[in-house]
C-alpha cells in the first residue's frame, strides 16, 4: 500500500468511541514458520477511522491514488512532510479527470455538512423560516475551504490532511475521557442504588463489591507489553512455536498480517490478546469488557510511545528490531494494570456528580415546561372538540328543519311572457265563473254604497199580525 494510503487507512484506523472489537489470535501454518512464503497481498480492508468525515477522507485518497503523477511523488516524500501538507501542491499537477471528481466529491461534502447543520437547528427547535448563515456555520469544519464550495483545491488538500493527522492525534485522549466518564457513572450509579437500601442491604451490597474487586485482582502475572517475555508467549501460545527458537524478524513477519512491512494500530492490539485474558473473562461478573478495551489502548499507546521512533504512528520493521535489542525489552519494569490505578480524582467524581444534578434540574424544568405545553393542548383540544359538537348539532337542527319543510309548489308553465297566476286564482273553465253583475253585487263600490245610503229610508218593520183566536 502507498505511503498516504498507510498514514490514513493503515496506522489511523480507530473504532469508535467505546465501540470496540476484540481481536482474535492469529492462527498460523506451522510448517511454513521457518521459510515464509511471499505471496502476493491484496490491499488489506480500511477500517473505519471513526472521524465524522471518514468517507470523504477515503475517498480522496482513493482517486488520488489513481493519478500516476501523484502516485511517484507518494513514493519519495517524507512521512513528515505529508503531515506537514507539503504534498498537497502536487495536487496541481493531476489529471483534469481526478480533479473533476474531487470537485464532485467536495460539493457532496458540502451538502452533506449544511444537511447536517439543518438537521441539528431542527432538532434544537430552531424556527423554519430563520435565515441559517451557513457559511459561518461551515466554518466548525476545519478539514475544507468553505468559502469555496464548488472545486477542490491545494488548500482543501492541505486542510484535509492537517485536519486528519491532528483529528486522529487527539482521538486516544477523547477514548480515555469517555472511558472515565464511564467509571464515574458506574460508581455515580452505584452509590445511588445504596441510597435505596437499608442499612443491612447497604452492607451485604458493599461486602459484595468488596468481594468482586478481589475475584478481579486475583489474576495470573501480566507481562509488560512489548517485551520479550510478552512477545514470547504470544509465539508459544498463539503461533504454537517453541520458545526457545523465537526470533523477532519472523515474529514480525507472522502478525504484519496485511504484509505492508508495518505494525499500525491494530496489529500491535491484537498482540496483546493473550495478556488480556489473564485479566478478563467475559463470562465473570467481576470481569468488565469495557476495562479490557481500556487496557488494550494502554498496552498499544504505551509500545507505541517506546518503540515508534518517527512518531508516524506506524512500526516499521526496523524500528521492531531496534527496540527488541534494548535492555528495556529485555528486563522491563513491571505493568500495572487499570485496578492498580485509579482513573479518576475524587476531585472530578465531585464535579462529575455536581454535574449530573445540574443535568437533572435541568431535564426536570424541560418536563415541567412538557407538561404544560400537553395540558395547554389537551385544553385546546378539548374547546375544539366542544365546538365541533355545537357545530355539528347545528348542522343536524337545520336538517330536521328542511325536512319539515312544507314541499314547494311544482312550477306552472306558461306561454311567452305571460304571468302565472296565482294557484289558487286558477280555475277550470266554466267552473265557478261569476259575471261582471254578479262580481259588483258580492263588491259593491262603497262610494255607490255610502250614496245609496244616505238617499233611501231605512226599511220599515213589517207589523206582526197577530191571528184571533
Amino acid at each position: 500500500m502507498l505511503l498516504l494510503a498507510g498514514f490514513f487507512t493503515s496506522c489511523l484506523t480507530l473504532p469508535g468511541l467505546l465501540l470496540y472489537s476484540e481481536a482474535v489470535p492469529i492462527s498460523m501454518d506451522k510448517t511454513k514458520i521457518s521459510k515464509p512464503e511471499e505471496n502476493i497481498q491484496e490491499a488489506p480492508q480500511s477500517v473505519d477511522t471513526g472521524l465524522h468525515y471518514d468517507r470523504y477522507l477515503r475517498e480522496v485518497i482513493d482517486f488520488l491514488e489513481k493519478d500516476q503523477h501523484f502516485r511517484e511523488k507518494l513514493h519519495n516524500t517524507d512521512m513528515e512532510d505529508i503531515k506537514q501538507g507539503k504534498l498537497a501542491k502536487e495536487l496541481d499537477f493531476v489529471s483534469h479527470h481526478v480533479r473533476t471528481k474531487l470537485d464532485e466529491l467536495k460539493r457532496q461534502e458540502v451538502s452533506r455538512l449544511r444537511t447536517l447543520i439543518k438537521a441539528k437547528q431542527d432538532l434544537e427547535g430552531g424556527k423554519a423560516d430563520m435565515t441559517v448563515d451557513h457559511q459561518a456555520l461551515l466554518k466548525q469544519f476545519e478539514y475544507l475551504n468553505h468559502m469555496n464550495p464548488h472545486t477542490f483545491e491545494v488548500e482543501d488538500l492541505d486542510r484535509l490532511i492537517r485536519s486528519a493527522t491532528h483529528d486522529l492525534e487527539n482521538f486516544d485522549k477523547e477514548r480515555h475521557e469517555e472511558f472515565k466518564r464511564y467509571e464515574m457513572m458506574k460508581e455515580h450509579e452505584r452509590r445511588e442504588h445504596l441510597r435505596t437500601l437499608d442499612e443491612e442491604g447497604r452492607r451485604r451490597e458493599e461486602q459484595h463489591y468488596e468481594e468482586m474487586k478481589r475475584k478481579h485482582a486475583d489474576h495470573p502475572k501480566v507481562n509488560h507489553p512489548g517485551s520479550q517475555d510478552q512477545l514470547k508467549e504470544v509465539w508459544e501460545e498463539a503461533d504454537g512455536l517453541d520458545p526457545e527458537d523465537f526470533d523477532p524478524k519472523t515474529f514480525f513477519n507472522l502478525h504484519d498480517t496485511n504484509g505492508d512491512g508495518f505494525f499500525d494500530e491494530q496489529e500491535l492490539e491484537a498482540l496483546f490478546t493473550k495478556e488480556l485474558e489473564k485479566i478478563y473473562d467475559p463470562t465473570n461478573e467481576e470481569d468488565d469488557m469495557v476495562e479490557m478495551e481500556e487496557e488494550r489502548l494502554r498496552m498499544r499507546e504505551h509500545v507505541m510511545n517506546e518503540v515508534d521512533s518517527n512518531k508516524d504512528r506506524l512500526v516499521s520493521l526496523d524500528e521492531f528490531l531496534i527496540a527488541t535489542k534494548k535492555k528495556e525489552f529485555l528486563e522491563p519494569d513491571s505493568w500495572e494494570t487499570l485496578e492498580q490505578n485509579q482513573v479518576y480524582t475524587d476531585e472530578e467524581m465531585r464535579e462529575f456528580e455536581e454535574h449530573l444534578v445540574q443535568q437533572e434540574q435541568e431535564l426536570s424544568l424541560k418536563a415541567s415546561d412538557l407538561q404544560k405545553q400537553k395540558e395547554e393542548l389537551e385544553r385546546q383540544q378539548q374547546q375544539l372538540n366542544a365546538q365541533k359538537l355545537e357545530l355539528q348539532q347545528a348542522v343536524e337542527h337545520m336538517e330536521r328543519l328542511k325536512t319539515q319543510r312544507v314541499e314547494p309548489p311544482s312550477e306552472v308553465h306558461v306561454e311567452g311572457n305571460a304571468v302565472p297566476q296565482e294557484e289558487q286564482n286558477v280555475q277550470a273553465p266554466g267552473a265557478g265563473q261569476l259575471s261582471a253583475q254578479q262580481h259588483q253585487n258580492l263588491h259593491p263600490d262603497p262610494q255607490v254604497l255610502q250614496a245609496g245610503h244616505q238617499q233611501q229610508p231605512p226599511p220599515a218593520v213589517p207589523q206582526a199580525q197577530h191571528a184571533v183566536p
